[in-house]
């Protein structure tokens, strides 16, 4: 932290704007290494234009060299966003300019590049915002639809914390309450105290088990909905791949088997993230289950494609949503397609533009499920945009983004997990020292997430609510 750390905050390459942030005690002496003698800086917080000149170049204002007409921004900790003193630089955007500037700063005394992450962190180590905040930073960077920037600016804005700190303040209320009926037996305290805390300590574990109760969708939303095309060779999963990504994304063959491998592509639907997978044609018999029938006599080429078809179901039995598409001109739907079908399914009939709509009925009603069946055309473009109604609502039904803060790391998740079972322990704890002990735990946990872990949190409850040493 005695060290002032400086980086290219936009992205790199040519633009119209570049803006190279620097933040530690030395910051603003090397903006004033940069400027003419005798110029000053601006006020903080008030942009002003400068003229950065190279310092390693003769002090002779004839030779000296230009590097910039530059705004310059400064900022007074802890009002900035590490909460050290900062300036920001903001030059034109070509390369050199960028490039000689940074060379300046490496130039001036305790400069030096900033690790990645560094500045988020200083703010972090400065308290400027918690663990859960500063994660918040990273994923709106990385933000690429409109549903996950508002779960990023939620939690950037504090709705994890705040949940999170409220259950370990009541937490630390109650272990207050224990430490002193322990150590302090002597004062004013309410009898049979364990029997009364019980019940709050239950409330916070069922508000964290809800919490956690939450089909992982604010890890979707944050990592991308996974999105499975599966079905029979030929069926047209990697038309239907192609038209959705609205490009050429996976080989078209009328050759049954031509998709070997699961074929990933980013796409944005309806403001959510989806990562689209095609994947090989389902055909049992390649899996043994039909013994030699449909083998090719091609030992390398069956191979191939048993592993393929293997990593389909794999990617389908992992999928949170599926798309079981079916050849509509086909005399009956695809066995193994079918016994995939589940609640997260939407089964799709393919190639209406070649059958009717007859046929497709005594299909459906062949299948014997209760499922709702769309039929479509890929090469047609029909009711493609009824299928991608009946997606939206698949994926809204699983994230459903809601006022409530949802989870978005494993981090967090493991460790709600372990202080919920440090909690449901201290329930049936045989002595009251050991019932603290799970408390005491499982507030370390929840502090984890945020950063916070303090002890002093405990030791102001107990000699704040209580008349300790009258």
């Amino acid at each position: 932290m005695s060290d002032t750390i400086y980086a290219l905050s936009t992205p790199p390459g040519r633009g119209g704007v570049a803006v190279i942030r620097a933040s530690g005690p030395q910051s603003w002496d090397g903006a004033r290494a940069l400027m003419a003698e005798g110029v000053e800086l601006p006020a903080p917080r008030m942009a002003s234009t400068r003229t950065l000149w190279d310092p390693s170049s003769p002090q002779d204002p004839t030779k000296r060299e230009k590097i910039d007409h530059a705004m310059i921004i400064v900022f007074k900790g802890p009002h900035s966003f590490t909460g050290e003193n900062c300036v920001e630089y903001h030059v034109h955007g070509g390369m050199i300019v960028v490039q000689t500037l940074l060379s300046a700063l490496s130039t001036r005394p305790h400069h030096r590049m900033a690790e990645p992450g560094e500045f988020t962190r200083r703010a972090f180590e400065m308290g400027k915002m918690d663990l859960t905040e500063a994660e918040a930073v990273a994923d709106l960077i990385h933000a690429e639809t409109e549903a996950q920037q508002r779960q990023a600016l939620m939690q950037m804005e504090g709705a994890l914390s705040a949940l999170y700190h409220d259950w370990k303040n009541r937490l630390a209320h109650i272990l207050a309450m224990m430490e002193a009926d322990l150590d302090f037996s002597d004062q004013d305290l309410p009898d049979d105290l364990l029997i009364k805390i019980k019940p709050d300590v239950g409330d916070v574990i069922d508000e964290i088990s809800h919490h956690l109760n939450d089909n992982r969708r604010g890890e979707m939303l944050r990592d991308g909905v996974k999105l499975v095309v599966v079905g029979a060779p030929n069926a047209g999963k990697s038309s239907l791949i192609n038209l959705l990504a609205q490009r050429d994304v996976a080989i078209v063959s009328p050759h049954a088997g031509t998709t070997r491998d699961v074929i990933d592509v980013h796409l944005n639907l309806n403001g959510y993230p989806v990562i689209l997978s095609d994947t090989a044609g389902l055909r049992p018999e390649k899996l043994g289950e039909l013994g030699e029938a449909g083998k090719t006599g091609d030992a390398a080429h069956d191979a191939i494609e048993r592993v393929g078809i293997e990593r389909a179901l794999s990617r389908a039995r992992a999928a949170d949503v599926k798309i079981i598409l079916f050849d509509g001109a086909s005399s009956e739907l695809d066995r193994a397609s079918l016994e995939l079908w589940d609640d997260s399914s939407l089964m799709v009939i393919n190639k209406c533009d070649i059958s009717n709509i007859d046929d497709h009925q005594k299909l459906i009603k062949k299948s014997e499920l209760g499922a709702k069946f769309i039929t479509i055309s890929v090469k047609e473009n029909r009711n493609i945009d009824e299928l991608l109604a009946e997606l939206g609502k698949f994926i809204a039904a699983k994230i459903g983004l809601s006022e409530t803060p949802s989870l978005t790391r494993a981090r967090h998740r493991e460790s709600l997990e372990q202080a919920k079972s440090y909690l449901m322990r201290s329930m049936t704890a045989p002595l009251p020292e050991l019932a603290a002990e799970d408390l005491r735990l499982s507030i370390r946990y929840l502090g984890r997430i945020t950063g916070h872990v303090d002890v002093e949190d405990l030791l102001d409850m107990i000699f704040r609510d209580f008349c300790i040493g009258k």
